[in-house]
Parts: structure tokens; sequence; C-alpha cells
């Protein structure tokens, strides 16, 4: 059974999407061990209180500094036992010591195809402004492996999302959610407790089925 910890920082519709993928058997051999988030008002808290799941806010506002705020983040992270942290719109950088740890068990959902739209100050809404800006005619949304770069490391999986004539950020992004976001991180996940990940020389296999 994998145990697996979702970090998210707002609404929560990446959780919602993987709870709701475990209790309809779309995700297997996984549980939802715990919810951390770095803002209260997360409404992702609720989701997962709903649910039965342990749900804590663990703020960088609420430390000193961010040494003691990563010392005490990453204490609370272990102490739920993750074998895979998921990061469903998470916006604080991931410490490097938590990086190093967890090598290789941290994923990240990004809403655009990396290499495009990614990296720093690419997050949420703003991916969808530059990607109309710029006048793409097909977007989507990338679960990825995370390293000490930003939206750098290996990629699991990835699906395209065709931008429609009179799209709004807004617009775009509801249809990145539904048509990709919400597929390919519990698809992800899956693939993950069943064994059937493997990172080589920085690059993902996916083992697909015989059959």
């Amino acid at each position: 059974m994998l145990n697996i910890v979702v970090l998210v920082s707002g609404g929560g519709t990446n959780l919602q999407a993987i709870i709701d993928a475990v209790e309809a058997g779309e995700i297997t051999n996984t549980r939802i061990s715990g919810v951390i988030s770095n803002n209260k008002n997360a409404y992702a808290l609720k989701r997962a209180q709903k649910h039965g799941i342990k749900s804590l806010c663990i703020s960088p506002k609420d430390f000193g500094s961010r040494t003691e705020f990563n010392r005490n983040f990453l204490e609370a992270v272990d102490g739920l036992n993750p074998d895979l942290l998921v990061l469903a719109g998470f916006l604080v950088v991931i410490p490097p010591e938590m990086t190093e740890r967890y090598r290789n068990r941290i994923i990240n959902i990004h809403p655009s195809l990396i290499p495009s739209f990614c990296g720093t100050g690419y997050y949420g809404l703003k991916v969808h402004e530059a990607a109309l800006l710029r006048g793409v005619k097909v977007v989507g949304a990338t679960v990825h492996f995370v390293d000490e770069g930003t939206d750098t490391g290996p990629i699991i999986l990835q699906r395209a999302v065709e931008v429609e004539q009179g799209d709004t950020p807004e617009v775009l992004q509801r249809r990145v959610m539904e048509q990709a976001e919400w597929k390919i991180l519990p698809r992800a996940i899956d693939l993950i407790a069943n064994g059937k990940v493997k990172v080589e020389d920085g690059v993902v296999k996916v083992v697909e089925d015989d059959n």
C-alpha cells in the first residue's frame, strides 16, 4: 500500500480528483495518509476533513525564519510516513533537504506541456495568460518528479488540450484541469503505486501492462 501525502495551497481541485479516484478504485494500492497546506484558509483542508483525511497547516508566516519553517515542515511530512509526496497546487518552495530525502518520491502537477510555460513565475492562471498571449494552439498539463530546479524534474505523463477561439485564461484553466490535470495526476499515482514507473539516467520509464 502506497502512503501518499498531498501538499496544497488553495482550493484543492486536484486533491479532490485524487480522493475521488482512490474512492472509485481508479487509483489502486494507495492510501492518502495526510494533507498539508501552507494556507490555513485553503478549501483543500476542508475537502480532506470531509473525507476523514488527516490535515494540517504549516505556514512560513508562523516561523521566525525559513530555516525554522523548513525544519518543522520536514518533521511534519516525515511524521506522516509518506512513500510519495504529491504537490497539487503547492506554492511553497520545497526545501533542499526534503528533495534529497525523498528523491524520486515527490511529484508535481504543472498546467502546461513542459518545457513550455514553466519555471519561476509560471504558476496558476499566469501559465494560461502567457499561453494565450503567445498565441499557442495546444496547451496541456504535465506530471513530473521534483528535483532541485523549478519544473525541471523527469516527466512522467503529459496530456495535450486544444486552445479554443475566444478562450479567456479562466476558461482555458478550467479546460486544462478537466481534460488533463484531473486525469493524469491520478493516473501517475496509480502507476507509481503499482511499481510501473522507473527513473533511469534522469528519464522516466513507464512499464505498461502486457495486454
